[in-house]
């Protein structure tokens, strides 16, 4: 077992979880007895924050809709030295936050995911998990292959990660934008395989397919432009050049065969997207530098804060050996 004296925090974002959030937060209290246990309620219009107060947790209320304004603000707000993120509905088991905890200092982490087992075995979530496969195998192919399940949302973080999270999203996509942040600063990261559940009659998905698959996507481009600029205006670029080529060649099939050139509008065409496509690929090599500029600052940061409690318990134990030599010494002197 990991050091009692750790302060861990239980963070779940909450919207309408009446029917799972009670026992969710007592099965918390169960698993991690010496943690302090928060839930975030999210405009909920049921009673969800009257049931986890019953239930012993700590119930804040963050007024902006959407997971990501909810992370943010309990990011912002809690000090701690571990912290367990899942969600309010009783699809995580809160059993295996131990082992979350206990990865994330054996293995010096600064985040574990719990990757899903058997999140596509249900048929009520077919859709989910046709996305969830195209969003996994995009991530791996765009920022790098250190995730198999970006999406999921039982997690375990140091404070040096917490701390160093810009947060920026507002809604889902927010555990993207987490996953892009460690795979950015080349963090120490892992994954876990837990169980995963399904919600109880009465408690429904606030997961829209579409609507937050789009903003989804729209994360992962703008992600992508802030982190990987060549790639994304190389790639703006690329599309653009092939549209000149493709305007170009008849133009020029006609000049070679008649010695005119009769498709003046064409031909310009052809020579603004040929600019624009310049264009774009110089942006791209400006706003590189940037990028990289931008993540060292971040990697600085990162570096400033403290070490993970991983690296602390070790600190502690390599001082407390080298303590101990003089004064054995010194029994020995006596003893003599």
């Amino acid at each position: 077992m990991w050091n009692e004296n750790l302060n861990i925090a239980v963070l779940l974002p909450c919207y309408n979880e009446a029917a799972t959030i009670g026992e969710v937060v007592r099965g918390f209290r169960e698993a991690l007895p010496l943690a302090n246990i928060y839930v975030y309620d999210n405009n909920s219009t049921d009673a969800t924050a009257l049931r986890a107060t019953l239930a012993g947790a700590t119930v804040v209320r963050e007024r902006r809709q959407g997971k990501g304004h909810v992370v943010r603000r309990m990011f912002a707000d809690i000090d701690a030295d571990i912290y367990v993120m899942a969600d309010g509905d009783g699809t995580y088991r809160p059993g295996d936050a131990e082992e979350l905890i206990r990865t994330l200092l054996t293995e010096g982490a600064d985040m574990v995911v719990g990757t899903r087992r058997g999140v596509h075995d249900d048929a009520g979530r077919q859709g989910h998990a046709f996305g969830n496969r195209i969003f996994n195998w995009l991530y791996r192919l765009i920022f790098g292959t250190d995730f198999t399940d970006i999406f999921s949302g039982y997690r375990a973080f140091s404070r040096r990660f917490v701390k160093s999270f810009p947060a920026v999203s507002g809604g889902f996509e927010i555990e993207t934008e987490m996953s892009v942040h460690a795979s950015r600063l080349k963090l120490p990261v892992s994954e876990l395989e837990l169980d995963y559940g399904r919600r109880p009659e009465g408690s429904h998905s606030k997961l829209s397919t579409f609507g937050d698959g789009s903003k989804i996507l729209w994360m992962f481009a703008m992600l992508m432009k802030e982190t990987r600029p060549f790639a994304f205006f190389g790639i703006l670029g690329a599309i653009s050049l092939e549209m000149s080529i493709g305007f170009m060649i008849p133009v020029f099939a006609e000049y070679f065969e008649t010695g005119l050139v009769t498709r003046m509008p064409t031909w310009t065409l052809s020579m603004a997207l040929l600019m624009i496509s310049f264009m774009l690929l110089t942006a791209g090599l400006i706003l590189d530098s940037v990028a990289r500029s931008r993540a060292e600052q971040l990697r600085i940061h990162y570096m400033s804060l403290e070490a993970p409690a991983s690296a602390k318990q070790a600190k502690r134990m390599v001082s407390a050996e080298t303590h101990e030599k003089p004064v054995s010494r010194k029994k020995k002197a006596k003893a003599a």
